[in-house]
């Protein structure tokens, strides 16, 4: 038996971001460098929480950092390929959020690759973990894809 994870498909986000890949992203066997993906992940879902105004990154009293992250790869990415990432949230804790992201090629319906990372809300200063407020739960609970997990 396999615990290995079966691509997950477009039909499962509510939020795609397009993501523009470089010349600098493909490594030496001509496809996107494994650390690249990560970047990708990174970049959809702050780039959303920046456009929702959940973060300030620098001057707000509190900021989100990555705690856990994790990757399954299933078909090669490449520059200059149109990537899109679909984003969902798998858990919202009380200072705690733990996203799913997956990587679209062109017009595919599965993933060619898809992640996942764990942000813990936290003070500026002390970096200690802070209750996520209401309204950033508010923005942040359309995301929320109970059961839809994979």
């Amino acid at each position: 038996m396999s615990n290995r994870p079966i691509p997950l498909t477009r039909d499962g986000f509510a939020l795609f971001r397009p993501l523009q890949t470089r010349w600098m992203d493909n490594d030496i066997y001509g496809h996107l460098n494994n650390v690249v993906h990560y970047s990708l992940f990174d970049t959809a879902v702050n780039g959303w929480l920046l456009e929702q105004a959940i973060v300030d990154p620098h001057h707000g009293d509190s900021i989100f950092l990555v705690v856990e992250t994790g990757c399954s790869y299933f078909a090669e990415l490449r520059f200059p390929e149109r990537i899109t990432a679909g984003v969902r949230i798998a858990a919202l804790g009380s200072s705690s959020v733990r996203y799913e992201i997956a990587l679209f090629r062109e017009d595919d319906i599965t993933a060619a690759a898809q992640g996942r990372f764990t942000h813990v809300h936290v003070g500026r200063l002390d970096r200690r973990p802070r209750p996520i407020s209401d309204r950033i739960r508010q923005v942040l609970q359309p995301l929320v894809t109970a059961g839809l997990v994979g």
